[in-house]
């Protein structure tokens, strides 16, 4: 049976705080100590609420509803810190974010560790929530098609299922010949990743680089904090042999 290992992309392969740290800048009254890891899961959380009050990402585009619910998630997200965003101010904040979305750099060694797997035949692929339009221009900035193969690129607003329903994850493995026992996924989002990917009988690695904290009785199979830890991490979980040594530096 063939083994398979599936990347989340936003925040596991990228730093997605970088965007959001310059959308919302502006109207922070102490930018130097205001707590931008903790910020980003409320604003990733109200981003989640509200894509799936207007149907999950296979109902979004790029009509007014869908840029309301965007300038909306900022207006909520910094309501949790007294302060207070216009919805003026909250589309400003969107259109911000929307202006470094794609200007990405992989976190250290993702890069290379995507092609050693590639070269060493195991199935690579990624699963991505969010507007299949929008999620294929971050893949393209960088350059994903180039290590993993097309129709190994799942992203939920293409397949109607956004994480954690397993339907998405069961999709993949009927499209890839998979089994979940085989597959192995990789992700920094508790509730849509290891929820999903354990739900669906798959082995987990939690990516906490921001230090989170479990949201339910799940347990992942391991749980890193950088990419130095991670091929290690995957070689125990489903005995990937014959990788290169990498060279990632510690605490990266």
């Amino acid at each position: 049976m063939k083994k398979a290992v599936f990347f989340d992309v936003d925040d596991t392969l990228y730093d997605h705080l970088l965007p959001f740290r310059k959308a919302i800048g502006k109207w922070l009254p102490d930018p130097e100590n205001f707590p931008f890891g903790e910020a980003y899961y409320y604003f990733r959380y109200y981003s989640d609420k509200l894509s799936h009050e207007l149907g999950g990402a296979g109902a979004m585009g790029d009509g007014e509803l869908v840029e309301g619910m965007r300038s909306r998630r900022f207006v909520l997200t910094l309501a949790e810190y007294g302060i207070t965003l216009t919805e003026g101010e909250g589309a400003e904040a969107q259109r911000l974010y929307m202006g470094c979305q794609y200007d990405i750099e992989m976190f250290p060694g993702a890069r290379e560790l995507l092609r050693e797997l590639q070269q060493a035949g195991y199935v690579t692929g990624l699963i991505t929530n969010g507007e299949g339009g929008h999620q294929r221009k971050k893949i393209a900035a960088m350059e994903l098609e180039r290590l993993v193969k097309p129709d190994h690129i799942f992203i939920s607003g293409e397949h109607g299922w956004d994480k954690p329903d397993i339907r998405l994850f069961r999709h993949v493995n009927a499209q890839t010949g998979t089994s979940p026992e085989h597959c192995l996924y990789i992700g920094d989002s508790w509730r849509n990743d290891m929820v999903g990917a354990l739900d669906a009988g798959w082995r987990a690695i939690w990516f906490n680089h921001r230090g989170a904290r479990p949201e339910s009785e799940h347990q992942p199979h391991c749980e890193i904090r950088n990419f130095s830890e991670l091929k290690a991490a995957i070689e125990a979980q489903i005995g990937v042999g014959g990788l290169h040594t990498i060279g990632l530096q510690p605490g990266r």
